[in-house]
């Protein structure tokens, strides 16, 4: 049996390998609008969330922090994700880079970090879509009804992700309109009440721990479409625009509604809880643009569901073309060509999160992405560094002291939301990251000892790799298939 590719590249050839591609067809590939969608489905699916900002810190500090941290953060992270995701776009994503920058076992331990951090956050959706259903159907609300509300809406949203990432797209697409037409009529109508001075009120004790986790909780998962890299057209065209365009749509459709609501309205800080932008609908607009404004706030969950989903599937699909995972979550339906194995895991662990506690769990989900983004920072700046002639059809323009500046802001912020967590939340975490680990060398086990099958992890041989180092200057694109 040939575990040369267990090993570090430390104790392999040196060159980075080709990129992994894992498509079928380019009949289902992601063109650049649903792209765009899905990432801004990956991260926001609208202002809903953002209310409890006002009532941490005050209208001003919101506006402010809304406007600049998707610069701050979703810039730095859009970056590195557009220039990895192009030089190696594999399926699996931030998984691919890390395997190949510091070996299978980094690769592992950032696939269990980001995975149960996407599964953890989306079982918060189908309890969200269980309550909107319950106000027209009130057993839904508790007991039995709610379970199976839960349960049918899981389902169903498993099967939507079923019939493939072309139909989640556009789904995504059509879902986007809908959710953000309310808040953009919603903002037209509240310019005009619009009084300056009602940005400047104070509140008593600011919360600046709730301010960052509300920030963080509504503008994070921006790599998440990597671990479908795979499945896009042109991934090194695509990505760089779908990603800039991305980060503007979200930035915008925080800051506007923000910013005209709290100038329109005169209502405490106190006041703005989760849910607040309904009753300021009906203020500004009446109880129609209200009533629009609940429904797309479950229609958002949905969204968010079925980008997440996506994402965490192709990640279990790119682990087991990596040679990580057992071969079975690559198979992919005879019709739609999706992962269904990861879609199926993925779903039953989302169905049985649904009905825990969520405080300490999402807490946990937090703690895991940001160590899974913090291998991900060292992932870009070492390729930068060790394979500094990589083919990059995307490079972030800056020199190494340039970059290091640029992840340095997300870094520390990062470190900040782990070092503000609860004891028990970093006992779960460890918990859970040592289960993953305890996970990757049970897969070695089984590989080495034939239990189950595995691929071939993707690694090339001697030969390709000293091929892909003879590349000649200029012919960068024709090597990497840009036509």
């Amino acid at each position: 049996m040939d575990t040369s590719n267990l090993l570090p590249p430390s104790r392999q050839t040196c060159t980075v390998p080709k990129p992994i591609s894992t498509t079928k067809s380019s009949s289902n590939k992601l063109k650049l609008i649903p792209l765009i969608f899905l990432i801004y489905f990956e991260v926001a699916g609208g202002p809903y969330g953002a209310e409890e900002s006002i009532q941490a810190v005050g209208p001003l500090y919101a506006i402010i922090g809304f406007f600049i941290f998707p610069f701050l953060w979703g810039v730095p992270e859009s970056l590195v994700t557009a220039e990895l995701a192009t030089a190696l776009p594999g399926n699996g994503g931030f998984v691919v880079w890390a395997d190949r920058a510091f070996g299978p076992f980094f690769g592992s331990l950032m696939g269990t970090w980001k995975y149960l951090s996407c599964v953890i956050n989306i079982g918060a959706y189908p309890p969200m879509c269980a309550d909107y259903i319950s106000r027209a159907y009130p057993p839904a609300a508790a007991g039995p009804g709610r379970s199976v509300a839960i349960s049918i809406t899981v389902v169903l949203l498993c099967l939507l992700n079923y019939t493939g990432l072309s139909v989640v797209g556009w789904g995504a697409v059509v879902l986007a309109v809908v959710t953000l037409t309310p808040f953009f009529l919603m903002t037209i109508l509240a310019m005009r009440r619009i009084q300056p001075k009602r940005w400047l009120v104070q509140v008593e004790t600011k919360d600046w721990r709730l301010f960052i986790n509300t920030l963080f909780w509504n503008l994070n998962y921006w790599d998440s479409a990597s671990t479908m890299a795979g499945e896009v057209e042109q991934p090194e065209k695509i990505f760089p625009k779908g990603l800039a365009i991305a980060v503007m749509i979200c930035s915008m459709s925080y800051f506007l509604p923000l910013m005209a609501c709290t100038g329109a309205i005169g209502s405490p800080p106190e006041a703005w809880v989760n849910g607040y932008f309904a009753d300021v609908a009906e203020m500004v607009g009446g109880d129609w643009l209200k009533y629009w404004i609940q429904a797309g706030a479950a229609l958002s969950s949905i969204g968010l569901y079925e980008a997440q989903l996506s994402s965490g599937a192709f990640q279990l699909l790119g682990m087991a073309d990596l040679g990580l995972l057992p071969s079975f979550f690559a198979v992919r339906a005879p019709k739609f060509d999706t992962p269904w194995v990861g879609i199926l895991s993925s779903c039953i662990i989302t169905l049985t999160i649904s009905f825990l506690p969520f405080e300490d769990i999402v807490a946990t989900a937090n703690i895991l992405y940001s160590l899974g983004m913090l291998l991900e920072f060292a992932t870009f700046l070492w390729f930068r560094v060790k394979y500094s002639d990589l083919m990059r059809p995307y490079r972030v323009p800056m020199g190494i002291p340039g970059l290091i500046v640029m992840c340095l802001f997300p870094s520390v912020f990062l470190g900040y939301v782990i070092a503000v967590a609860h004891p028990r939340v970093f006992a779960l975490s460890a918990v859970l990251t040592a289960a993953g680990i305890t996970v990757h060398y049970l897969m070695r086990y089984c590989r080495s000892s034939g239990l189950l099958k595995f691929t071939d992890g993707g690694r090339v041989d001697q030969h390709q790799q000293l091929e892909q180092k003879s590349i000649i200057p200029g012919h960068e694109e024709e090597i990497n298939g840009v036509v």
